[in-house]
């Protein structure tokens, strides 16, 4: 059943494409010839006819101002997808708050509470997808897309809110003891609570991973929080229902557990993006598109960054010595050309073409500490 809910959302926003989106598609088709404002110079070789065919089946653009819609995209699908969330969690707390103010069910009005803020969360990274879409400056000449990792900070935090409330709530249950009425009713309201946050889930976690939204991912992770939450309140309806009065706080107690088993994940997600960490198969993956490029003999740092949901690259390659300045910026601007296409999500690439044999005499001795460990991974 949540598969097939997830499965119609999705289709109602693929059928919503942003004007922006539809625009990009349109670049795509005037572009079938893959003009580039540089020549690539594509030798007759295998790997120049592999190039060759790979844009015959994959037309692609990579003019700045083509990577600069893509990242646009994906903030519109980011919005579209909170927006979307914010609705399924209000008509879920909505429901949910009616059948506590019949009941007197303080465990649902606690999980009530918890949807709510759940979809609050939207507001956060909402203002931090408007806020990405900003063009740099001269001040921020990345652009503004770390405003993702803030509202992530301010995500962990509330999921951490969410679990201190759960815990309060069961410990104030167990200390105080009260009568639940229309059992039936909080038992179909915890399942309503359940499914709804959890088609959120999957549905942020799922768009969040596909846009490399680590805020969105976290905020997927919150909303399935809250679904184990309504389990709590169903079990102990349930309990309620057999004369285990003790049955909804004591089940509380345990899914506040695995609420902070939650927390610990999305913490560790915001965290590593926010020390600027990637998977360590992505720059394996970088490293092999930079390896099989045509006039690269080796490599040398391959450096990756997340910034917001795009992702940046700055690479080193060595080259030979007896290039021009024009065939080894021509080396380097293969490289760029290759890992556009076979790096998802990534929007920018600068690499520096160093000469077979020859140092950086000037400059070592202010670079020796920033050489990358390959130990750790």
């Amino acid at each position: 059943m949540r598969k097939c809910l997830c499965e119609i959302i999705e289709r109602l926003c693929e059928r919503h494409t942003s004007p922006m989106a539809v625009a990009h598609d349109h670049e795509h088709a005037a572009n079938d010839t893959h003009d580039h404002a540089h020549d690539h110079q594509h030798d007759d070789d295998t790997h120049g006819l592999r190039d060759r065919l790979r844009h015959l089946l994959t037309p692609h653009s990579h003019d700045s101002a083509v990577a600069v819609d893509t990242a646009l995209e994906a903030s519109d699908r980011g919005i579209r997808t909170l927006l979307i969330s914010f609705a399924v969690l209000a008509v879920t707390a909505g429901g949910q708050a009616v059948v506590a103010a019949l009941s007197g069910s303080i465990a649902l009005l606690g999980d009530t509470l918890h949807n709510v803020a759940d979809a609050l969360t939207a507001l956060p990274l909402g203002l931090a997808f408007w806020l990405g879409r900003r063009p740099p400056t001269r001040r921020y000449t990345y652009g503004y897309g770390r405003s993702e990792d803030l509202a992530g900070i301010v995500i962990v935090v509330l999921i951490a809110a969410s679990s201190a409330l759960a815990a309060y709530e069961a410990v104030d249950r167990l200390l105080h003891p009260a009568h639940v009425s229309h059992l039936w009713a909080v038992a179909l309201a915890a399942v309503l609570g359940f499914v709804g946050n959890e088609v959120v889930a999957r549905y942020r976690i799922r768009v969040g991973r596909d846009i490399g939204s680590a805020a969105l991912v976290a905020d997927g992770l919150h909303a399935r929080t809250d679904g184990f939450t309504s389990l709590s309140v169903l079990i102990g309806a349930a309990g309620v229902a057999i004369g285990w009065h003790w049955a909804d706080p004591a089940i509380g107690l345990v899914i506040t557990v695995a609420i902070l088993f939650v927390l610990r994940d999305a913490a560790r997600e915001v965290y590593r993006r926010l020390m600027d960490a990637v998977d360590p198969g992505l720059v394996e993956q970088v490293e092999q598109v930079l390896r099989s490029t045509e006039g690269v003999m080796d490599i040398g740092d391959v450096r990756l960054r997340w910034i917001g949901h795009s992702l940046r690259a700055e690479c080193q390659v060595v080259v030979a010595d007896d290039l021009t300045v024009v065939q080894g910026h021509d080396v380097a601007e293969r490289c760029e050309h290759q890992l556009l296409h076979d790096i998802p999500r990534l929007t920018a690439a600068m690499v520096h073409a160093d000469p077979h044999g020859h140092a950086h005499e000037l400059t070592q001795h202010h670079l020796s500490g920033e050489r990358i460990s390959t130990a750790e991974h």
